[in-house]
């Protein structure tokens, strides 16, 4: 499994504001930590019952991350990076992450938490997936004021020879993450 994180912290760079909604009865932010219930309400989890898997991992009260928003997708476009894989499909997710406490707030923890991440996955079984984790700036709104902060986009690709391989690849690299990222939030403690 391939592995990398990245910082994103430039002007122009994506951000996350918390919590976040659509004008138009879009898309909506559900506190999951707190509401575990809300977790029917995601669309992609219904099309994937493995993010579902995850966002409740992720948002379980024993570990100190929750979610915020998340994606899933397939494709047969392949970046020049993923030919190494040799497939003609990808499945993919996003998931940002969140931490629950005041390391939300710092980079150097954010910045561990990561190359932690990268260290211990590079040590799962070689399969065709890839994932990266990139730091990004969050604007927290807590009692009307708005605090800067940090959050993790977590990627996960898996890859094959048409969409169910590769959906199946990316459901165990899903399930890599889940448990290397639980590993480290105990070992933490």
């Amino acid at each position: 499994m391939e592995v990398d994180f990245g910082v994103e912290l430039g002007a122009d760079d994506e951000t996350l504001e918390i919590p976040w909604g659509s004008a138009d009865n879009g898309p909506t932010y559900h506190d999951l930590k707190r509401h575990p219930e809300y977790l029917s309400r995601i669309k992609e989890v219904l099309r994937c019952p493995e993010l579902g898997e995850f966002l409740a991992g992720l948002n379980s009260p024993t570990t100190p991350t929750e979610t915020a928003k998340c994606d899933v997708w397939s494709s047969t476009e392949m970046n020049p990076e993923e030919e190494v894989f040799g497939a003609s499909h990808k499945f993919g997710s996003y998931v940002d992450v969140l931490f629950s406490d005041e390391a939300r707030y710092s980079f150097s923890h954010h910045e561990q938490f990561a190359k932690d991440l990268v260290q211990l996955l590079r040590k799962a079984p070689g399969i065709p997936a890839s994932a990266e984790f990139l730091i990004r700036r969050c604007f927290y709104h807590i009692s009307g004021d708005i605090r800067d902060g940090l959050y993790i986009t977590i990627y996960v690709f898996g890859y094959g020879e048409d969409e169910p391989d590769a959906k199946q690849r990316w459901a165990i690299a899903l399930k890599l993450v889940e448990n290397a990222m639980k590993q480290l939030a105990g070992s933490q403690r």
